[in-house]
């Protein structure tokens, strides 16, 4: 059984043309003139050309058609009646009718002469209308250049585009418009609309990729449906009647992404949408509320700047800051902004219009500053602190400075701790991430290179800084630490392009984030010193403060050397000159660290329960967290850690004990969509979020349904410690969804049978199925219109003469035939068959299937979801992908050898 796919039609399937046809009168037209073929109608014609597609004999084929040419006295209409009598053509596989236009196109251009104009080219141009909208795009583009469509009556073809679109055809009519040229002269608001309500959106963008002003007209459209207060009703109560129409996929998360790529990738003004620019930045806001206010990972400084750059002069946003305040119940600090920004008092809410009147009577400034030193006093006991003078950090901004620091950093044998601050974006339009300050870290001093300053001179300065980085990140003799160099690096690029290619020849690289995660889990016992001790006690001065859990690098120097960093500054604005002194001091910590975790690391590897390996350079290989695409995938290291780590401790199984499909139940975050569809397709219960939910939703499925959270990047951390260790893993997104899928398999040891394929619907994840026969099909497709007479007259639907040659497939369906999937069957009696709904209302998706599928001879059952209506059939997806995933099936040797073979 397989996914609901469009035939692709292999030569035991091409054309079998209906004696009908020639009983309609479609009798060649060249046999009163004498001219070869007398007397031979076009069934005879194409019944000596069918062999030799089904043979594979393309010289022979090409061959022969073009004899065939050479005795039609008119091969253009040729190649319309062989269309019209047939309808294998309307799908994705080559057909033979594709070989005919094709060798007619070369045909005409070497036989000039073959080429028609006036009355009698306008008339097969009007034949061929009808069929345009059902064509693949590869026959589609053959008969447009053939039938010279794209110098045909303007009107004409606008006429034909506008009676797709009344027949709900807008796909059709999209592609058929781009392939003409014709968007200029059509609404952009009636083409792309339906198109955004069915979720195509890569098809919109093809619509208006060459035409700017419809990517403005377009970019303002949706702007205006982000407007606040729009209602979305508004539009898709317009199209309630559109089959495959999917308005919940149109909502403002999603229409933001899309504005926000198209500013991108065509270079338009934002101005263009204020809606979603507003937007954005309100989200911005809300993100700095969070770390301010919720975690308190933010300074008041930093919050400050970050929320004057975001605010600007916008008196909207300024309003919803004062609101947003004043919901956090910040009082006093929205009256301030109220007074900073001249803000109307009836603007404001009645509270902080109170308060505003009452600032005169705020503490006074040396309560304040007490409060200031006691908190930083408490920050210096709790967090790690840098273990040299101010006067060892030295600040470089001009290339000579950087050249007087060299002597100290190229040694043979040195160690050095590299890392790299720049200014967050926020997700501000238009900003890109640029390295502002590179941090160098030799024992006993710091280096702080500003990036901004040395890249700003230009010319043989920046050639010189570019060539130190190079000759420094190949230098084998100099040990380079980092935390996430591969984050660090692609930042780097971003800001100059010399730096682009810089990670293609590291060499001395030891990422500490590798050797993070292959740390043990301490859980309650940090390390300090030597010995180990309980974790810090949550003190009073905690509670007070709001210290959220430690993570990342933080925690890794918790671990190690017993005090986390204070992160406070790392949201920093680094861009802005001159740096603040606890900027400075933060910057020259984090790089500083890096070689205290690694000597206490290398004097404590038993303590750690480390080994001598992981701490062991190798020349010329990328390291840690650095790309891993050399490496043969069999040598790669999972991306969440060793098995110890977080995805898989008491809770996931051991590598002794199996675990079938049915005992597996996962949920997907909403940027492993493609992963999800492909565990579904091996029966596994998969929950997926929809682009707009938050990360937490997928930890309360998890928590609720019993399930493991499948995610990647930094919502891991957040996600794992909120559903327990083993109950989340880390998914590398560089991996394609199906390497993942055998990831996940693997790492829970999850036994897949051939029972289990396609068990589930992988639309809705719904493991009901309707077992319908072809026959009572044929007669749902009637009765709802989606079947004619004629069609069914033409399908051949009593047999293909042609089977016998399809060995392969044949021999794919003697392993099928005993297949019979894990899943829960619905009685047939529940489907209304008047109206083809299932018993909960839905209704049969039966106007997707392919007529040229009802003449498949070996195919006797259609299996529907009892949930969607999605209607799928037995055919050769399954057999690929029981052989892309035979190494986690549970098959027998003759099974494996025959899969691997096909």
């Amino acid at each position: 059984m397989t996914e609901l796919e469009e035939p692709s039609l292999s030569a035991s399937n091409s054309l079998a043309l209906p004696v009908s046809a020639v009983h309609q009168g479609r009798m060649l037209k060249d046999s009163s003139s004498g001219d070869g073929f007398e007397g031979r109608d076009l069934l005879s014609l194409v019944e000596n050309l069918q062999p030799l597609l089904a043979k594979k004999e393309m010289d022979k084929l090409r061959e022969e058609i073009r004899l065939t040419f050479a005795t039609l006295k008119d091969p253009l209409e040729w190649l319309l009646d062989v269309l019209e009598a047939s309808s294998d053509w309307k799908g994705k596989g080559h057909s033979l009718a594709y070989h005919i236009a094709h060798e007619l196109q070369f045909w005409l251009n070497e036989h000039p002469n073959g080429q028609l104009s006036g009355l009698r080219l306008r008339k097969l141009q009007s034949r061929l209308f009808p069929m345009l909208a059902q064509c693949h795009v590869s026959l589609m583009d053959l008969l447009i250049s053939i039938y010279q469509l794209e110098s045909a009556d303007r009107c004409h073809l606008l006429g034909h585009v506008s009676h797709l679109c009344h027949k709900d055809k807008f796909k059709e009519a999209a592609i058929l418009s781009i392939k003409l040229k014709l968007q200029p002269d059509l609404e952009v608001e009636k083409m792309c609309v339906p198109l955004l309500l069915q979720d195509k959106m890569s098809l919109v963008e093809s619509y208006v990729e060459e035409h700017p002003d419809l990517q403005q007209r377009l970019l303002h459209l949706l702007d205006s449906w982000c407007e606040p207060g729009f209602r979305m009703e508004t539009v898709t109560k317009q199209y309630r009647g559109l089959a495959n129409i999917r308005p919940e996929k149109v909502h403002r998360k999603m229409l933001s992404k899309l504005i926000f790529r198209f500013l991108d990738k065509y270079n338009l003004d934002p101005a263009l949408c204020p809606n979603a620019t507003n937007q954005r930045h309100l989200g911005t806001l809300k993100y700095l509320f969070y770390k301010r206010f919720v975690e308190k990972t933010m300074t008041q400084e930093n919050w400050n700047d970050h929320v004057q750059d975001t605010v600007g002069n916008n008196r909207w946003l300024q309003e919803q800051l004062v609101d947003l305040l004043a919901r956090y119940n910040h009082l006093n600090t929205a009256a301030t902004w109220a007074l900073h920004y001249n803000l109307p008092e009836d603007s404001l809410p009645y509270q902080v219009a109170d308060e505003l009147k009452a600032l005169k009577s705020q503490e006074s400034d040396d309560v304040l500053k007490q409060k200031v030193a006691n908190c930083k006093e408490w920050r210096k006991d709790h967090y790690y602190q840098l273990p040299i003078s101010r006067e060892d950090i030295f600040f470089l901004s001009k290339w000579e400075e950087v050249q007087k620091c060299m002597e100290h950093i190229f040694q043979p044998g040195q160690v050095i701790g590299i890392d790299m601050e720049w200014r967050p974006s926020f997700g501000t339009v238009g900003r890109k991430s640029r390295v502002s300050v590179v941090q160098i870290a030799v024992h006993g001093r710091v280096f702080l290179l500003d990036m901004l300053q040395l890249l700003k001179q230009g010319g043989k300065d920046e050639e010189a800084l570019s060539s130190f980085f190079q000759v420094l990140f190949a230098d084998p003799t100099v040990t380079k630490l980092g935390y996430g160099v591969a984050g660090d690096l692609h930042c780097l690029a971003l800001s100059c392009t010399a730096f682009k290619d810089m990670d293609k020849h590291l060499c001395g690289v030891l990422d500490l984030l590798a050797v993070h995660k292959q740390l043990p889990k301490c859980l309650g016992v940090v390390k300090k010193g030597c010995q180990k001790v309980d974790a810090l006690p949550l003190e009073d001065e905690e509670v007070q403060y709001g210290m959220p859990p430690e993570k990342g690098l933080s925690l890794l120097v918790q671990h190690v050397l017993g005090k986390p960093l204070d992160k406070t500054e790392q949201l920093s604005n680094w861009e802005k000159r001159p740096l603040r002194e606890e900027q400075i001091l933060y910057a020259a910590l984090d790089a500083y660290c890096l070689l205290e975790i690694y000597t206490k690391l290398q004097q404590d590897l038993a303590g750690f329960d480390l080994n001598l390996n992981t701490l062991t350079l190798q020349p010329k290989k990328l390291c840690g967290g650095v790309k891993t695409k050399k490496l043969p995938k069999k040598q790669r290291m999972p991306p969440v850690c060793h098995e110890k780590s977080a995805a898989s401790e008491e809770k996931t199984p051991s590598s002794s004990v199996s675990v079938s499909v049915q005992d597996f139940r996962v949920v997907c975050d909403n940027m492993l969509q493609g992963l999800g569809r492909y565990l579904r397709c091996l029966g596994v219960d998969v929950r997926m979020l929809e682009n707009d939910d938050e990360h937490r939703r997928a930890a309360e499925l998890a928590l609720q349904e019993d399930r493991v959270i499948l995610t990647s990047g930094l919502p891991y951390q957040t996600l794992r410690s909120q559903v327990g260790e083993g109950r989340c893993f880390s998914v590398d997104c560089s991996e394609k969804a199906k390497e993942q899928a055998l990831r996940v398999l693997k790492h829970f040891n999850i036994q897949v049978t051939l029972a289990d394929v396609f068990s589930r619907c992988q639309a809705c994840n719904c493991n009901q199925y309707l077992k319908i026969s072809k026959e009572k099909m044929i007669q749902l497709m009637k009765q709802r219109g989606f079947l004619t007479d004629a069609e069914e007259a033409a399908g051949e639907l009593s047999g293909n003469p042609n089977a016998n040659l399809e060995t392969e497939s044949l021999e794919l369906s003697s392993w099928q035939s005993a297949y019979s999937p894990n899943c829960q069957w619905l009685e047939e009696s529940g489907l209304d068959t008047k109206s083809a709904l299932l018993p909960n209302g839905t209704p049969l998706k039966i106007e997707a299937i392919p007529i040229g599928v009802l003449s498949k001879e070996d195919l006797a059952y259609f299996y529907c979801c009892g949930q969607c209506g999605k209607v799928f059939w037995e055919g050769s997806h399954f057999g690929r992908v029981v052989s892309q995933f035979r190494e986690v099936l549970d098959l027998s040797e003759d099974r494996q050898n025959f899969y691997a073979q096909n």
